[in-house]
Order: C-alpha cells, then sequence, then structure tokens
C-alpha cells in the first residue's frame, strides 16, 4: 500500500473509524486520525493497553504489509464516501 492510501482515509473528514489488516492476520483499530502516523515506508499505530485508558503501546507496520482498510460499521449502517 502506498502511503497516501493511509493519508487519504486519516484525513477524511468527518473521519470514519477504519481497521488497518495486516498480511500476517493481525487488525488495528483506528478510531481517530491522531492514533496513526504515515512515514514513507511505515505506519505507527498506537494501540490502546487493556485496562489503562490513558496509555498507549506503539507498533510499528510497514505499508508493505498492509492489505486492506476497512471502514468500522457501528451500529448496522456503512458510512458514506
Amino acid at each position: 500500500m502506498r502511503p497516501d492510501d493511509v493519508l487519504r482515509v486519516l484525513r477524511r473528514r468527518p473521519f470514519v473509524a477504519f481497521r488497518l489488516h495486516v498480511s500476517d492476520g493481525a487488525t488495528y483499530e483506528i478510531v481517530g486520525p491522531e492514533m496513526a502516523v504515515v512515514e514513507r515506508s511505515t505506519v505507527t499505530v498506537g494501540v490502546p493497553v487493556p485496562g489503562q485508558a490513558d496509555v498507549l503501546l506503539h507498533v510499528v507496520v510497514s505499508l508493505l504489509h498492509i492489505t486492506r482498510l476497512e471502514p468500522i460499521v457501528r451500529g448496522g449502517a456503512m458510512p458514506s464516501s
């Protein structure tokens, strides 16, 4: 995936939460634009620590291993494009 692909989804207004899928089967929920930082070849994702609402772990994901970005559907309605 290209950096611009991820940036386009992060910069969408209004922001729509999305799930980032990786080739090893891992997924990361991006619920706010501040939860991901896109660089030339990686995306750094903030992952909440269970039981510690104010603490985030930082996971670095290679753009080459991102397989898809999927909107998170809440309440049964798909976000409009």
